[in-house]
């Protein structure tokens, strides 16, 4: 059997094409994470605990171009409490031919992403980012959210630490009004395989 637990109904050729994602495929769960939220004057740190599951998917075909990749389900939880303070929804997808890692997303703030980079199949450690304005791995948001708190920046790195374990740090570089710095909204945790 291989190292990764090969999901039911899932052609193995999905899984052998996910490039650095292929260590990712399950659910994971992690108590360390640390967040960097602003407040009305200043910032604030929540420890949160939070649930990773990637599902396997593809090939997605546009044309010539083939893309494999997973769909996925975050939550997070400050330590200590039942009710989530953070979800989101996408897809992590996979580009072989050239060599793209890709984050789609949204939170249910009413924000949509699509963050990327470059990477070897085999890497253990990768970025990705997105840019408000570009028409390729941009950022949008609803009207509130682009006056009040907009996203200008996003960054993501993912280290791959060994088939158990994976690590990220993001960072959400906010403009906020009435605010003349920019604001790096934080986060980052240390996930392990369920």
């Amino acid at each position: 059997m291989d190292t990764y637990a090969k999901p039911e109904n899932v052609d193995t050729n999905v899984i052998k094409n996910l490039g650095p994602f292929t260590p990712l495929i399950g659910t994971w769960e992690g108590e360390k994470g640390t967040d960097i939220a602003p407040i009305k004057d200043g910032s604030d740190e929540t420890k949160f605990r939070e649930q990773i599951t990637f599902e396997p998917l593809g090939p997605v075909i546009n044309g010539p171009q083939v893309l494999y990749g997973m769909s996925y389900k975050c939550v997070a939880w400050p330590i200590g409490e039942e009710e989530a303070f953070h979800q989101e929804v996408g897809y992590w997808l996979w580009d072989p031919k050239d060599k793209q890692v890709m984050r789609c997303f949204m939170v249910p703030r009413g924000v949509v992403l699509i963050a990327g980079g470059t990477a070897e199949a085999d890497a253990k450690s990768f970025d990705m980012e997105a840019n408000a304005g570009s028409e390729t791995y941009g950022i949008l948001s609803n009207p509130f959210i682009n006056t009040s708190k907009r996203t200008i920046k996003y960054t993501l790195s993912v280290i791959i630490e060994d088939n158990n374990h994976f690590s990220y740090e993001e960072d959400t570089i906010l403009q906020i009004h009435g605010v003349k710095e920019p604001f790096h909204h934080t986060d980052g945790n240390r996930l392990q395989r369920v």
